[in-house]
């Protein structure tokens, strides 16, 4: 049983939301696009990388995380991002929030998803800054096998990450439940993964504090 008060436990909860809150409401910043390892940044500071399937609302949900319009590009063509998207949160730094390539693109040629396919497991296995990778998964279908790869990938590599579901307001309540269930399942079930799921929705606002707080608490660790 643990001796931690949890009225303790929540106001700590409290008290990091509102340091993730004005975080994100502070100096937040593109940095540079890097096409392959030697063009990233000193590994001076935590890193937060965001990972998902092409089309899977990354470059919203980071617009929305950050609560600016325009921060990442947004696009109707999948596979726009081929490049590793560095932005600086804080002043002074405090971290960097990284925007990777979509990966499942079957319409890339074939060639240049073997080039994204190297840079991401070059990035995810040797990044020592690396604190946690967010895996966004659609809400409208799921985990699929071209994520299954991923979440592999990352328990191999030992690699802590968090699956963020998006898009939640494109789908009922029950089928929501319900994928929200089986995410949850297929999680426990990986060695790196993190056993709670983040529901999202960029539109509606859903979940985006939630997720403030958690990748700043991933910051802290």
């Amino acid at each position: 049983m643990s001796d931690i008060d949890p009225g303790t436990e929540d106001r700590g909860a409290e008290e990091r939301g509102e340091r993730a809150r004005k975080l994100f409401a502070g100096p937040i910043a593109f940095l540079k696009s890097a096409p392959a390892l030697q063009h990233l940044p000193s590994p001076s500071v935590p890193e937060i990388a965001f990972a998902g399937r092409s089309n899977v609302g990354k470059s919203s949900l980071l617009n929305a995380l950050t609560n600016r319009n325009g921060l990442a590009r947004t696009s109707v063509t999948p596979g726009r991002t081929q490049e590793l998207n560095y932005f600086d949160v804080g002043s002074p730094l405090v971290f960097r929030l990284v925007d990777m390539p979509g990966y499942g693109f079957a319409k890339a040629p074939k060639d240049v998803v073997k080039k994204w396919r190297f840079l991401i497991n070059d990035y995810l296995r040797g990044r020592q800054v690396l604190k946690r990778t967010l895996v966004l998964i659609d809400s409208r279908h799921g985990i699929k096998d071209v994520d299954r790869e991923v979440l592999e990938m990352l328990d191999v590599a030992a690699v802590s990450y968090r699956i963020v579901l998006t898009k939640a307001d494109k789908v009922k309540a029950t089928d929501l439940a319900a994928v929200l269930a089986a995410t949850e399942a297929e999680a426990r079930k990986h060695p790196a993964a993190h056993p709670e799921v983040i529901v999202t929705s960029s539109e509606k606002g859903m979940g985006i504090a939630e997720l403030r707080t958690a990748v700043l608490e991933a910051v802290e660790v």
